[in-house]
């Protein structure tokens, strides 16, 4: 096989991977500053993973009820543009205490200096 044929489809394989990962992240990053529907938060990951990342509702609404269920999202029912009312999502005290400690324990390592010259290109 050649190899940027190679390196195309491991990239592919551990992208695919990663994003399965990613999604709590970004659901959580998405309803960090105030309550959003389902097109918000998918429009949301969308927009700031520059399209990296896009998620079928159902994943979403699948992801969403199991954090509601652990109590650290919760929703309120506002009224839609047209129709039924919209749920609207939001992270509990518990879900923004969990996501504060995730941050702080998982992200911000990559502010570290040490890390940001490994990441840089030869």
């Amino acid at each position: 096989m050649e190899q940027s044929k190679l390196l195309t489809e491991l990239l592919q394989s551990w992208e695919d991977t990663y994003k399965k990962g990613q999604l709590t992240l970004w659901i959580f990053l998405a309803l960090k500053h105030a309550p959003k529907y389902v097109d918000e938060i998918k429009a949301f990951i969308s927009e700031k993973t520059r399209g990296t990342l896009l998620c079928e509702e159902q994943s979403l609404y699948r992801a969403l009820r199991k954090y509601e269920y652990i109590n650290v999202v919760s929703f309120e029912l506002r009224k839609g543009n047209k129709g039924p009312d919209r749920k609207y999502y939001l992270l509990t005290p518990l879900g923004e205490a969990l996501f504060s400690e995730f941050v702080q324990r998982n992200i911000t390592l990559f502010y570290q200096e040490e890390i940001i010259n490994l990441l840089k290109e030869k």
